[in-house]
């Protein structure tokens, strides 16, 4: 049974003293800790998070976070940082709160995710809801419900369920946010977004005027929407509609597939938008919006990387700072009081990135603090007597200084390319002729990894297994070069660039050469079915889940979610074309060869999922299992592609 909201108060299974307990370093006091990495059970590497989500009202006055119950299902907290007096205001039963926002500092917004644990969960969205900081006045906004949704969703003036959070009213005291609502009642097949004001108190919207098919909004300061990015096949243009104006105008063009030019946000007098401008890596500029054009020189350039984050504003929508990623996670700040402000914390606390949240004139500063061997604390600093508190830890169960070191390296391909790649050898372990896993990453044209905390890897490191998870071409982050150099290159040289990795692992030293193992989801379990097939002789088993096993079923399975744009332009161009590319096609796919495949393989997926259907991984396994007897095949119900 589903717990309404207007339940929540019956439903409280902790006493304030609980969960004022819960936030502070108590709970791992309280707890034997392990004399080894090797003693931590493995359910302490992959369990949910124990706090989420923390984050400060507008007025700094009150704190939000995700806090989980009795059965480990997250619940809405919010805590009063007078008093530390905490309030649960969103519980229920069977499913988790996600993705709490602060609308204004008396009211908030999240959706929920399903525990699913029955078959039919997969017609539940995330929905919509609303609640006073207190718990007061909660109200549903978004239908959770794909199936019968047209009934009693209509009678309770609920939105659809392809509406989703867009963002809130930066410098108001609105009870209004903005939704953003797939064209179509039920499409995902099409990136097409109209954008509404949602008033979350009483569910009237009005829909925002939008100059085409438009697929990104940029809201200013005052909740007006400056911004539209609208897609016409192969191109996009980017729209701006000033201040006290009702008319959009056309600022630029750009190839929508062929480019990774991004807007990032905006102010008064400028965009922010990521663009490589003929060069090898994306950097962030600012365009005019009085001049029209983009300045010259970047304002923010990374050595080796892709500009990849956000913008720092206050209410009033100047730019404060730029968080961004390189091998680690920083900060450049603009604003000279945060930049101080910044060196104060990293001087306490100089082995974590801190990321700090900022309200103005409030008392209390939030910080998240997290590392490659620590999942994450939250604390909180008070600038007037330069003190942390702690407030709670990620995953309690994990001692950071039994975590293994991640490092960022890169090695030569056999063509000369450098691969980014990170290496975890195992902590309390001599460097040397040990077992390996190597961590294909999906995408494929994402970045895989980076200066963090990672279950998979921190688990393995932990029974004394060095990890190697590389940007092999094809990867993103890392320049136009090596993405580029990944097109079309499944098995090819994107499988050498794994196998050339393999092979500096063992030239270094490190590794085993009879001991040897690649495992990966998505792309990364196609990679490592065709690692087992193409290089028998470098691996002694496999392990794939979700993994892609025929490229054609990409292109052919009606019911994945692949969007019809995305079918039609990017997954030829970086795949290849399933009519002029058959016969690659079909040299490449594993399933066209799992009657070579010998080695002993763990092959998982989820029944729901819409990413990589289930297909991909009943006709390998059908077309493997009567020659193979070493293969362990797994089927998650009620699971997803995650």
């Amino acid at each position: 049974m589903r717990l309404p909201l207007y339940q929540v108060s019956a439903a409280l299974l902790f006493s304030s003293a609980s969960l004022i307990s819960s936030f502070t370093p108590a709970i791992a006091a309280n707890q034997a800790p392990a004399a080894s990495a090797a003693q931590i059970k493995v359910g302490a590497f992959f369990a949910d998070p124990r706090y989420a989500s923390v984050q400060l009202s507008p007025d700094g006055k009150f704190l939000s976070a995700l806090a989980p119950d009795a059965e480990g299902r997250h619940m809405l907290v919010t805590i009063d940082l007078s008093t530390m007096a905490p309030t649960v205001v969103a519980h229920y039963n069977d499913a988790n709160v996600r993705n709490p926002q602060w609308v204004n500092s008396q009211r908030l917004v999240f959706s929920l995710e399903e525990k699913k644990d029955k078959p039919d969960d997969a017609r539940y969205a995330p929905g919509l809801f609303a609640v006073d900081r207190d718990g007061k006045d909660p109200r549903q906004l978004v239908s959770r419900d794909y199936i019968s949704n047209a009934g009693s969703a209509v009678q309770r003036r609920l939105l659809p369920p392809n509406t989703q959070f867009h963002s809130v009213i930066a410098n108001a005291q609105s009870d209004d946010i903005f939704v953003m609502q797939a064209e179509g009642a039920s499409s995902i097949k099409r990136s097409i977004f109209n954008l509404l004001r949602l008033n979350t108190r009483t569910g009237q919207t009005s829909v925002m005027q939008r100059p085409g098919l438009t697929m990104e909004w940029e809201i200013d300061h005052n909740g007006e929407p400056r911004i539209a990015v609208t897609t016409e096949e192969t191109s996009s243009t980017v729209h701006y509609k000033a201040p006290g104006s009702n008319e959009w105008s056309k600022l630029y063009s750009y190839d929508h597939w062929n480019s990774h030019h991004q807007v990032v946000g905006l102010s008064d007098t400028a965009l922010y938008v990521r663009d490589d401008q003929g060069k090898n890596h994306l950097s962030l500029y600012r365009y005019d919006l009085q001049k029209r054009q983009l300045d010259p020189t970047p304002l923010l350039t990374l050595d080796g990387f892709d500009f990849s984050g956000n913008l720092v504003q206050n209410k009033q929508g100047k730019l404060l700072g730029i968080h961004y990623e390189s091998d680690a996670a920083g900060t450049v700040w603009l604003d000279k009081a945060a930049q101080e402000l910044q060196k104060k914390i990293d001087k306490l606390l100089p082995a974590t990135i801190n990321r700090i949240n900022l309200r103005e004139g409030a008392k209390h500063v939030l910080v998240r603090a997290y590392s490659d061997v620590n999942p994450g604390m939250f604390y909180l600093y008070q600038p007037e007597n330069d003190k942390l508190v702690l407030l709670g830890r990620v995953k309690p169960d994990i001692d950071p200084a039994l975590m293994s070191n991640k490092d960022f390296i890169k090695y030569p391909a056999r063509d000369g390319l450098e691969i980014p790649a990170w290496l975890t050898l195992p902590r309390g372990k001599e460097a040397k002729n040990l077992p390996l896993v190597l961590m294909v990453h999906g995408g494929p044209n994402v970045r895989g990894g980076g200066w963090f905390w990672r279950p998979e890897v921190q688990f393995l490191a932990s029974r004394g297994y060095a990890v190697l998870e590389p940007e092999f071409r094809g990867s993103t982050g890392y320049g136009k070069k090596l993405e580029r150099a990944g097109w079309k290159q499944w098995d090819l040289s994107m499988q050498d660039d794994l196998v050339d990795g393999v092979k500096w692992a063992v030239a270094k030293g490190y590794v085993d050469p009879k001991r040897e193992c690649v495992a990966g989801a998505s792309h990364g379990g196609y990679a490592a079915l065709w690692g087992l097939i193409r290089d028998a002789d470098l691996y002694k088993c496999g392990i794939s889940w979700v993994g892609v096993s025929d490229l054609d079923l990409l292109f052919s399975v009606s019911w994945s979610d692949s969007m019809e744009e995305t079918e039609k332009h990017w997954m030829p161009l970086r795949i290849g074309d399933p009519k002029k590319d058959a016969e690659q096609f079909k040299a490449t796919s594993p399933l066209a060869h799992a009657h070579k495949l010998k080695l002993p393989l763990i092959l998982a997926y989820g029944a729901q999922d819409v990413r990589v259907p289930i297909v991909h991984g009943t006709r390998f396994y059908n077309a493997l299992k009567d020659h193979n007897p070493n293969v362990e095949w797994i089927v998650y119900k009620n699971e997803g592609h995650g």
